[in-house]
Formats: C-alpha cells, structure tokens, sequence
C-alpha cells in the first residue's frame, strides 16, 4: 500500500471516529439524528450549507468541465453566489415555519402548508429521485479519487465499495451530527488543497495564471469564450436561473435550514458564503492547466483531469492529502444524502402509510433504509458513464420543479391550492423525465428555431409548463368549489 492509500484510509477512519463521538451523549430521536436538535449555530450551518454545496463536483466536475467544455463552467460561479443572496429573503420564513409545527424535512413543510399528505408522498419521491443521481456523483467521485490515488492498484469499482460501505456505516451511527463534524475537517482541508493546486500548477507549468490562459486560448482558439450554439450564453442563463431556483430545493440542504437555532443565522452567513464561492475559480485553474499537460481525456474522464495532474506533479504523500480532501468532500454530502432520502421515505411516505407507527419505529425505518439506497446508488454508480457535471445538472432539472409550489406557499394564504400544487409538480417532472429519457432537444423539435430558444436548458421548459398547470388547476378548481360541482369535505375543503 502506497502512502496516498494510507494518508486516504486514515482521513476515512478519522471521518469515521468523529462521527461515533459526535453522537455520544445524546438520544438519537429522529429529530436529533435528522435535525440536530435544531440548535445549531451560524458556523455549524455555514459549514453544512457549504458542505453540502462543495463537494466531488466542485473538486472533480468543476474541474473536469473547465477541462472538457472551457468557458460554460463559469455557469457554477454564477449560480451559487446568487442563490445566497437569496437566501437572506426565503430562509429566515421557511425556518420560522419550521419550528413553530416542528417539522423535520423537506415534505413535511409541504403537507403541512398545503394540509395534503399526498402532496407531501410525491414531494418526498421528487427528493428521492433527484437525490439518487447526487448520490452517484458522489460515489463515481469517491471512486475516481480512491483508484487514481491508488495509481491503479485498486479498480474504480471496488474503489466505490469501499466509500459506500464507510458512507452508510457513518450514517446509521452519527446522523446529522457527524456531517457538521466532519463538514469542518473537510472545509479546513479542502481550502487549503485547492487554493494551493490552483496557485501552484499554473505558475509550476505556465509562469502564472495569464500566460496559462494565453497558452490555453493560443492552443484552442475560442475555449475561453461561449460558443454560438449548444452551450451558448442563453443555455448559460437558463441553466443559472434553473440553479438559482432548485439550489435549496435538494431535501438535504432544505432539511439542514432545520436545524438552525434562530433565523439570524442565515442572514449572516448570507454575507460569507458568496466570498467562499470565489474557492471555485481554483478548481477551474487546475483544469485549464491540465488541458495542456494531461490531453487526450474525452467524454466522462475529463473529471480525472484533477487528479491526473497531481500524479504527474506530485509526490505521492501530497497526492493522498488531496485524495484525502475529495474524499471528505464525497462523505460529507453524501452522507447528508442518505440521510435525508431515508428519511423523506420514512416520515412521509411510511409514516403515511403507516399512521400508528411510534417516532422510534419510523427513525428505525429511516436507519434501515440508508443500505437500501446506498445499494440502489451503488448500482446505477457501477452501470453509469455521465460526467459529474451531467448528473448534477439532470437532479437540479427535477428538484427545480418544487419551487414555484414553495414560493406561492409563503405568503400568510397559499396563492395556489394543494390540486394546483400537486398538478404543477407532476407535470414539471414528466416534462423532464420524458426529455431524459428520450433524449429530445428543443432543437430536435423545432430545428428552424434561433439557436437563442433552442439551447434554453430543459429545466426552464419545464418550469413554465409546471406554473401554467399550476395557476389552471387551481383556477378550475377553486371554481369548481366555489360553484358547489366539487365535492368537499366536513372543512368545506375538497377532498383529493
């Protein structure tokens, strides 16, 4: 065993330990194991969001399509910085609410605002669904960086074995405690890993960052720059606007605005996390400077463009330092993952099946569920050749389409009801499953639209198609109600 192999496994093992002592002393009711007690502070949630956030994408996908695509990675700068701002406006109400009915997850904010625990079965599947091609990327990422800083001597599969395994045990054991734990470890190392790598390749290769830009631009004329068509500047906005919306619609990152102690937290942290986004233009340095000195890498192994340059720079004792910080980087978020799909499918999908069933019983169903998806995950992890960025984009496309439902929820009365919620949602998400799974473009469908249209993100269609079903059910149906054609129940409120 190599000394990266060793610096890896003991950072695995550390994870691992500070997630066993972080739960000790505590009952690990569901509402501590998912929400902490709600009694974290703005550093603890400053570090879950941007552990959640910045993980095997920013280090291998951020990178990898830097490598791969050039100028259209800029997209990830832009999206994560505005949806911060953001926050400062729709956190603080969402945590209020929270609180006062104590809810634990993403769908139990959805029943409880639209009064429909059907709403709240197909919210938790639309978290779940998305949360599964998370979950790959963090263990295709997990993989690449175990079998890369092992220099081959161990295969990407079981590479992959090995981090869910440690994954799934870390998360049964710890829940929502290890995460901010170990989320503080990997955010020292990941900081110091990547300002390093993106300040040392270029000027080690190039002189500097500008001659490493002129060098890429002389070599590849037009890589710095959005092309005409495809990855063009209106697929570019599209796809931050799709971002920007879906960014706190991942269950994990909604489920963990949970577990802040007051609403201040968010506004404060509103005004750091921005400026920690600035860590990604690093990521993008390393891939640039690969273009040149690691070439030939197509299709899905861009994302080994990273690590493909630290084993050409570096000894091997610094190269398992930087496997040991997208290691974390894969544990953090995906253990986050875990948690919150198991939980979704406990608390409102078999908690609604199951009305009689005690706290204990379903937080022990949430617990047995994690192996379930890790091995669900596993699966697709194995069969699957998309790139980082890729998987990443079609799970924001599905969970996007849970924000209009939310933010026509936050005022005092909801502007839509729970049938126009529920018809909005459904036709989002089969607008973008249809488009996955049959490959269709807006180009393919209208070929003599301008290139403007046609390279609109899928996720933008849908959105549109998920308001207008939204607004006409519920006009129908209100209508419906108010004439007395719709039957209703003892509240006068109809039934679904």
């Amino acid at each position: 065993m190599n000394s990266a192999l060793i610096i890896i496994f003991a950072v695995l093992l550390l994870a691992i330990y500070s997630g066993i002592r972080a739960q000790k002393g505590k009952e690990m009711t569901m509402e501590q194991w998912t929400v902490g007690g709600r009694g974290f502070g703005s550093i603890f949630i400053f570090l879950l969001v941007a552990g959640e956030i910045y993980t095997t994408f920013t280090f291998l996908g951020g990178s990898g399509w830097a490598y791969s695509k050039g100028a259209p990675s800029y997209y990830v700068l832009s999206y994560i910085a505005l949806a911060y701002v953001i926050s400062y406006w729709l956190l603080p109400p969402i945590w209020r609410y929270a609180k006062q009915h104590r809810l634990v997850s993403q769908s139990d904010f959805f029943v409880s605002k639209y009064n429909s625990p059907i709403l709240g079965i197909l919210v938790a599947a639309v978290g779940v669904i998305a949360i599964i091609p998370y979950l790959i990327l963090q263990f295709k990422g997990l993989g690449i960086i175990v079998s890369e800083a092992s220099y081959g001597s161990i295969s990407p599969a079981a590479a992959v074995w090995i981090g869910v395994i440690g994954v799934t045990i870390y998360v049964m054991i710890s829940g929502i405690h290890g995460s901010a734990w170990t989320a503080a470890i990997k955010d020292i190392l990941i900081f110091f890993v990547v300002v390093f790598m993106g300040l040392y390749l270029p000027f080690h290769y190039y002189g500097g960052i500008k001659p490493m830009f002129e060098a890429v631009e002389a070599a590849n004329p037009g890589f710095l720059t959005f092309p005409d068509e495809g990855l063009s500047v209106s697929w570019y906005i599209s796809t931050v606007l799709v971002t920007v919306f879906g960014f706190y619609m991942w269950p994990h990152t909604f489920g963990s605005v949970f577990s802040a102690k007051n609403e201040n937290v968010f506004r404060k942290n509103t005004v750091m996390l921005p400026l920690y986004t600035i860590m990604l233009l690093f990521v993008f340095f390393v891939g640039f400077t690969a273009i040149l000195q690691v070439p030939g890498l197509k299709g899905a192994d861009g994302d080994l463009s990273l690590l493909r340059l630290s084993l050409k720079t570096f000894d091997p004792w610094i190269v398992g330092v930087i496997g040991a910080a997208g290691l974390l980087t894969a544990l953090v978020p995906g253990s986050m993952l875990l948690m919150t799909a198991a939980t979704l499918l406990a608390k409102n999908v078999y908690k609604v099946m199951a009305p009689a069933a005690s706290e204990a019983r379903v937080a022990k169903v949430a617990k047995l569920l994690v192996p379930v998806l890790s091995l669900i995950s596993l699966y697709f992890t194995l069969s699957g050749g998309d790139t980082l960025v890729t998987l990443l984009l079609m799970g924001y496309s599905l969970v996007t389409q849970l924000f209009p439902a939310l933010l026509f929820s936050l005022h005092r009365q909801p502007w839509v009801n729970k049938y126009g919620a529920f018809a909005g949602i459904t036709a989002g998400v089969l607008t973008v499953a249809y488009v996955t799974i049959s490959k269709v473009t807006i180009a393919s469908v209208f070929p003599n639209w301008p290139a403007v249209i046609q390279d609109l993100n899928i996720g933008v269609i849908a959105l549109l198609v998920n308001i207008i079903v939204m607004f006409g059910v519920t006009f129908v149906t209100r209508t419906l109600l108010t004439t007395g054609r719709h039957p209703a129940n003892a509240e006068g409120t109809p039934t679904i």
